[in-house]
């Protein structure tokens, strides 16, 4: 039987949202002055999660509970855990989740989607598209926003589109055309320089010896610790946080295509303005992680 809708229409106001996030902020805030979860602090925040439990494979708390639950799972909360679901509560309870900017984001993922849905892409639905986003210039710095305003811009400047060109953006916008076909999207891009690439590189060499790693996102295979654990073991280090002294970012590939953050974490963002800013870091998606620990056993 599927659950009342009644169950859930408390929640279908943001006054509501905000209430349920802001009163999680607060708990956060207030067990983790001293970085240890005692037995009654860690029962005070069971109630906030029990409070929701029945909303977890609902938005916004499809989200957030599963970051919570994890977080607090072995009693103690990391300034990295405790970082994680402050910045999430900070965009579900903003405008980017509950107003415009998530919407509109969805909505320019369809459109490119549907640009390239008939495999061409013309000089005029770029130029259309550049005025659509004229007047959503509220989406910058939201990725892909400025990515795609960028590669516009530099395809248009001689008004018109070459074979190279046609091919670079058909395999942009054609990442945009699936409909919940994946856990994650494995080959998002990003623009660096003049060259759009992905999000997870293709086929990427890892290497684990005196290599750092982080890891984030969530793996039905590995726990966090174990990931640890096993990158180590090859000579590598782990790292819980992005930062130059990160070669691989491992994103794993339990991620939920409805999720309007959780899937792009800060992590990721993260990553991706370090590699803006010249670092080398390699984003990677879970299964090729999977490959090399299986060559490295080879």
């Amino acid at each position: 039987m599927q659950p009342n809708p009644r169950d859930y229409f408390k929640f279908t106001s943001k006054a509501r949202l905000d209430k349920a996030i802001n009163a999680l902020i607060g708990i956060v805030e207030g067990i983790s002055i001293d970085g240890h979860i005692n037995s009654l602090e860690h029962d005070y925040l069971n109630l906030w999660l029990a409070e929701h439990d029945e909303l977890r494979d609902q938005h916004p708390f499809n989200e957030l509970v599963p970051v919570v639950t994890a977080a607090v799972a072995d009693g103690i909360l990391t300034e990295e855990e405790h970082a994680d679901i402050l910045w999430l509560c900070e965009r579900l309870r903003s405008t980017e989740y509950y107003d415009s900017v998530t919407a509109d984001l969805q909505r320019l993922h369809a459109i490119m989607g549907g640009i390239v849905a008939d495999t061409h892409i013309s000089v005029e639905e770029l130029r259309a598209l550049s005025d659509w986003m004229a007047d959503h210039e509220h989406l910058k710095t939201c990725w892909p926003f400025d990515e795609v305003g960028s590669l516009i811009t530099g395809v248009l400047a001689d008004k018109q589109i070459d074979e190279n060109e046609h091919a670079m953006l058909h395999a942009f916008f054609a990442e945009f055309t699936a409909f919940l076909d994946d856990r994650t999207i494995t080959r998002a891009p990003v623009l660096q320089g003049q060259l759009v690439v992905g999000l997870c590189a293709v086929d990427p060499e890892i290497s684990f010896l005196d290599k750092g790693f982080c890891f984030t996102g969530a793996s039905s295979r590995f726990t966090r610790a174990e990931f640890e654990r096993l990158v180590q073991k090859l000579g590598g280090s782990a790292h819980s946080s992005p930062s130059k002294k990160v070669h691989y970012l491992v994103i794993g590939a339990e991620g939920n295509p409805c999720w309007a953050f959780a899937c792009y974490g800060r992590k990721v963002e993260k990553a991706i303005e370090l590699r803006k800013a010249g670092s080398r870091i390699v984003i990677v998606h879970e299964l090729d992680f999977h490959d090399a620990l299986a060559d490295q056993g080879s």
